[in-house]
This record gives structure tokens, sequence and C-alpha cells, in this order.
């Protein structure tokens, strides 16, 4: 692949900002073309061969024209979208990434990407566990569990913890780290399925379908009569709503997201609060990047334990870049079981 070689390239492109749910046709499909090589004098530049992306819930509200500041910017229409994914590097005019190394962390949509900000770039060193891996369990939505449970809710033995949409590529890793600790852990999703996996593969110690709990309230007093200690929030809404009675004394709450709004042009209010006074409540709000320079010691956790078979991962795999509209959208209606990604090449 050297020389000036070109190549076609597919990409997705957002087709305008969205409002309310996002459907397949508010993106497309487009074919480029791109050389094989980094333009001439172009210095600290990557030109990659993409080969897993990952569908993630924040990417939704890139997908709308922003009239707020916001921790990441909207998508241009027009252009190929954005987000975390694992590619192969075919050519580098950057002193840290040679041709062929393995990379993670923020590319397109596309079949190949030309790269000026590598910083955005982990270099993958173990390739011992499947690459896809680095989309999940060992890439943002693994440093986000770690960071949202460990690092800002300081989990003790015994503790209570409660997951919302606990199946995602978050939720299922949240749970199996306080499981670790030693924490009784439950966990809710929106079928059978999902619970069933909560209970028998991740080891939840009971797991609820929100969907058939017409008193939410009930539901957590049902699993958690003592109260909960620790919230991992990625819903939002009335859920939130029905935490806020049921968390104990100097309990947390690490909000990750909250799903549940994204998609609405009103957001639904929360009434609870109050209860963050009475029981002294901490609440936080965090994102992945507030603990990227703690990546190598979250591997020394993660990477020994899913050798030693201590932490699973369910991926919900789409194959083919032409798939990946239909991936993204499914996430906001519950389609994916386990972390959605979109296989665009197998190196």
């Amino acid at each position: 692949m050297a020389g000036e070689e070109a190549v076609s390239n597919k990409q997705v492109i957002l087709s305008d900002y969205v409002t309310g749910f996002p459907k397949e046709s508010d993106m497309k499909i487009i074919t480029g073309s791109i050389n094989l090589k980094v333009p001439e004098g172009s210095k600290d530049t990557l030109l990659l061969k993409n080969l897993y992306l990952s569908c993630d819930p924040y990417m939704r509200g890139r997908m709308s024209k922003l009239d707020k500041p916001s921790f990441v910017a909207s998508f241009n229409p027009g252009e190929p979208l954005s987000g975390y994914g694992v590619s192969k590097v075919l050519d580098s005019t950057h002193p840290n990434y040679k041709k062929d190394d393995l990379v993670w962390g923020l590319t397109s949509w596309e079949e190949y990407s030309l790269i000026q900000s590598p910083q955005l770039l982990i270099k993958i060193l173990d390739t011992n566990v499947p690459l896809s891996y680095y989309t999940g369990i060992l890439g943002m939505p693994g440093l986000t569990a770690y960071g949202g449970l460990y690092e800002l809710s300081s989990p003790k033995k015994g503790e209570y913890v409660y997951v919302s949409a606990a199946s995602g590529a978050v939720g299922q890793l949240v749970g199996q780290f306080a499981k670790l600790v030693g924490c009784h852990v439950v966990g809710s999703a929106g079928s059978k399925e999902k619970v069933d996996l909560l209970k028998n593969k991740f080891g939840f110690d009971d797991a609820f379908n929100y969907k058939e709990e017409p008193d939410l309230d009930a539901a957590l007093k049902r699993c958690f009569p003592e109260g909960i200690d620790i919230y991992f929030e990625n819903v939002g809404g009335k859920m939130l709503d029905a935490v806020l009675l049921n968390m104990r004394i100097r309990g947390r709450i690490a909000v990750c997201g909250m799903i549940s709004q994204y998609n609405l042009e009103k957001p639904e209010g929360v009434h609870n609060l109050m209860q963050v006074v009475g029981k002294r409540i901490r609440m936080e709000g965090f994102l992945a990047g507030d603990f990227y320079h703690q990546y190598p010691k979250f591997l020394e956790l993660v990477m020994p334990a899913i050798k030693e078979g201590k932490l699973v991962y369910v991926e919900d795999i789409a194959e083919g870049l032409e798939k990946a509209p239909s991936a993204l959208v499914g996430i906001f209606t519950g389609q994916n079981v386990g972390k959605q990604l979109v296989v665009v090449a197998r190196e």
C-alpha cells in the first residue's frame, strides 16, 4: 500500500441536523477517494485504516445543532461522523507511530482517515485479546466504568450498588467491577434476554426489566430493602427520581449519562432532588477523558482480569460500514445486546 495509490473511501456522513429520535435516513453512505500516503510536507500526521467503530450514546448530542456550550462539538452536515475506533497505521510522519502500529481513539466513520491530532489516539500494545475490545472494555467505555465507580464512588465491600442500562457497554462493566470489590449489585435493563445476561453471565446479584415495572420506586425497594449506597446513572428522568427516594445516607451517584433524555425536545424534570440534602448524597457528573491519565493503572486491573476470566464482555457486532447508521440508531431503542460496534475491516 505504498506510493500515491488512490483507493475508494466509503464514508458515513450526517445529512442534516437531527431533532427527536435519529433515523437511518439522517445519515447516508457516500464514496470518495483517498491516497494511501500522508501528503508530502504534513507534520505529525497519520493515515489510518479503520477496523472497528464504536456506537456510543453521546454521539446523539453531536447530531444536533448545539445552542449551548458542550463538552463535545456538533457534527457538521455533509461531513463524516467521528467517534471512537480501532485502526491500523498505514503511513505516518509522527515520530511515535510507525506503519502497522495499532491504535484506538477518535477517528472518522470511514474506511480510511487522515488524522492530524494523534494526541487523541492511544497505541495498542497488547494484542492477546480481541482488537474489538479496545472499542469497549479496554477503551472509552471501560475507562468510563472504572473512573465512575472506583475513582468517584469509592465502593466498599458489602455496599449496595445499582446500575441502570446495566447490559450496555459501560453498565455491564460497572456491575462486574463492583462485584470484584465485594458489593451487592443489582442492574436494570429493557428485556428478559438482557436481564438474564446480567444475572447469569455478568454475575449481578439481581436484575429487573424496567419496562415491566410500572412503579420504579417499588421495584427498587424490593431489590434494595436497605437502600442504595452507589447509583451509576445512565438513564435519568423517572429512573433518577425513583433512585433518589431509595438512596442511603451519604450515598454516591456517579452521573455517566441520561439516555432517556437525549431524544426529547424538552427534558423531563426531576422532582425528588431534596433527597440530596436530607441524605447528604454526593452526585457528580464526569467524562471518560477525566481519567485518561490513569489508563496504565486501569490496564493493570482490567487486562489480567480478562485473561483470568474474572471479567467477561458481550459485544453486538454489525458487519460492514453500510450497517453503521442502523447500528447507531438502534442503541437509542435498545436493539443492541452488549457493546454495539461496527466492523469496517478485519486488518
